[in-house]
């Protein structure tokens, strides 16, 4: 099994970099066109277990786009082969002082280039020291 071949990697890394603008700018439409589309997609969220594109879709279009502005740190993409990978990161709003957000997602090579097949995310309490 090859881990992180340059060339993969640097796609996944896109593919994260586009999700992430498309994220903070509520880009409904460029978040979509990153899942999966398909009935076995599933988004667990902060107060949300999402299964089905559809799910995730409506959550996406209800969702408000106040607030969605956030830092990343941490950040690791791991990519196995050529056609799956996985992205964490950590991430702060200045919404929610005291907490750090963890986000995973699993990416998978499809056809139509590189979409989130599962995504995780959690909200905890800022570890101290």
């Amino acid at each position: 099994m090859d881990i992180n071949l340059p060339d993969v990697l640097a796609e996944v890394e896109a593919a994260f970099a586009r999700y992430e603008q498309a994220l903070v700018g509520n880009d409904v439409a460029g978040l979509d066109a990153l899942f999966w589309d398909h009935p076995t997609t599933l988004r667990y969220g902060g107060g949300e277990n999402l299964y089905g594109i559809e799910a995730i879709r409506a959550f996406r279009a209800a969702r408000s786009p106040a607030g969605l502005a956030r830092s990343l740190d941490g950040t690791q993409i791991t990519t196995y082969g050529r056609d799956f990978a996985v992205a964490s990161t950590l991430f702060r709003r200045a919404t929610t002082p005291g907490k750090v957000g963890r986000q995973m997602q699993t990416w998978m090579r499809t056809p139509q280039g590189w979409k989130v097949v599962a995504a995780h995310v959690s909200l905890i309490d800022e570890p101290t020291g």
